[in-house]
């Protein structure tokens, strides 16, 4: 095994090349931080030595390497650098005086996480995580008894049993659709939406990527025949969001969720509120605390009004613009191609091992997250790869693995030994 260059060499190298790079910092009175990143070169997709200076900005072991981006990532060293930073200089003066930079500081990561998902700030609430953007539209979407919700039965439970939670509060209708465990195209994943609406069908709540299985939604389809039919669409990008370039105006959903812990690899508690702009004012926020209505001169304006939440970790939402630079840093679609590099160096070894997938091999169908289908103990295959390969996955849908940008080709080389060391425990053998 290559050794990684110490975290010294690397910030000597990065410096020394780098200086025309932007800082990963957000803009303040506080002390710069000493991270930046080599210029991406062309066809640095395939160099390995780039992503290993990559891998380098972040803290992990390596005996214990995250391979779980699905459900938690580290942040970069320079974001989690910033969020001690910030949090110490409000603990050494909690004045409102001092405090009051953090609103520039919060405006400033609004506008960056926009620019990254192609709206405007007016669009984007920065909230808690998925889970409460989720229930934000779920509360605050106008519904009538007898007005029907169609959702994916691969969605998160936040978009899934809460819809249920809602129908027997209020009588409206919850469908459920499933798609075919292995489709062969697209189509095959839309027609279960398609004929699943009916006159009665007011939302189509969807998932891009499920971390069920894999399978990646045709949301632009699906968004269009829904639009046709005046149907609200909610799409969970919990699973794509930092992952792969976005624009959500051309995705067509009218509002969207994620978080800040996964793939975006920021703060955590930290997450993103996606609404329409003509729609805002048509949509109930689930908080009411100071900044919320009666008061022009104070009231939160467009879609700050769904996170009226009283007091916040102010270094955590201001440390999302410094995860947003050192996105733009590495470049959304050089990201997106990486992450699907190893996804599919990932799928391709599983299927050499003559092993069965969860998810499709095909990029087009799938995303970041790849599951190996597991007839044995999960649970005791996953537990193992992390004590005996160094591997820290998931028990979902199977063993689920994945990959980013910090993982490098050796890991996924030791993931697969790991898989081919436990194939008999795998098989149910």
């Amino acid at each position: 095994m290559s050794r990684l260059p110490t975290r010294r060499a690397v910030l000597r190298d990065l410096v020394s090349g780098a200086a025309a790079l932007p800082l990963l910092s957000v803009p303040s009175r506080l002390s710069a931080l000493p991270y930046r990143l080599l210029p991406p070169a062309p066809g640095a997709r395939a160099d390995e030595d780039y992503w290993s200076l990559v891998r380098a900005q972040f803290a992990f072991r390596e005996d214990r390497v995250p391979m779980n981006a699905a459900n938690l990532c580290p942040s970069p060293m320079a974001v989690a650098d910033e969020v001690t930073r910030l949090t110490r200089d409000i603990d050494e003066d909690c004045s409102f005086q001092n405090r009051d930079q953090f609103n520039g500081m919060l405006e400033t990561s609004r506008s960056l996480v926009s620019e990254a998902l192609g709206v405007d700030p007016d669009e984007v609430a920065l909230v808690r995580n998925t889970s409460e953007a989720n229930n934000t539209i779920n509360a605050g979407l106008p519904l009538e008894p007898g007005d029907e919700v169609v959702v994916w039965d691969q969605n998160h439970p936040t978009n899934n049993v809460a819809w249920d939670v809602r129908a027997a509060r209020y009588g409206i209708r919850v469908v459920r659709v499933s798609v075919p465990a292995n489709p062969a195209s697209a189509g095959e994943l839309v027609e279960p939406f398609v004929g699943a609406f009916s006159r009665r069908t007011r939302v189509v709540a969807l998932t891009h990527v499920s971390n069920l299985s894999g399978i990646r939604l045709p949301v632009r389809v699906i968004a269009d025949a829904a639009h046709e039919r005046g149907i609200h669409v909610h799409l969970d990008g919990a699973q794509t969001f930092g992952a792969e370039a976005l624009d959500l105006r051309a995705l067509g959903c009218d509002s969207y969720s994620s978080s800040a812990h996964k793939w975006f690899m920021g703060p955590k508690e930290a997450g993103v509120l996606y609404v329409r702009r003509e729609l805002v004012p048509s949509i109930w926020a689930s908080g009411v605390a100071p900044g919320w209505g009666g008061d022009a001169e104070t009231d939160l304006e467009g879609a700050r009004k769904f996170e009226s939440l009283g007091q916040r970790d102010d270094a955590c939402l201001a440390a999302m613009a410094t995860a947003a630079r050192f996105h733009a840093t590495l470049g959304p679609d050089r990201i997106g191609l990486r992450v699907a590099e190893l996804a599919t160096a990932i799928k391709e070894g599983v299927a050499a091992l003559g092993l069965p997938l969860v998810t499709p091999m095909d990029p087009a169908l799938s995303g970041g997250v790849c599951i190996v289908e597991v007839a044995g103990d999960r649970q005791a295959v996953f537990d193992r790869m992390y004590r005996e390969h160094g591997i820290a996955g998931a028990p979902t849908g199977g063993l689920r693995l994945s990959p980013h940008v910090y993982n490098t080709m050796e890991h996924v080389e030791r993931a697969l030994a790991g898989i081919q060391a436990l194939e008999r425990q795998i098989r149910g053998a």
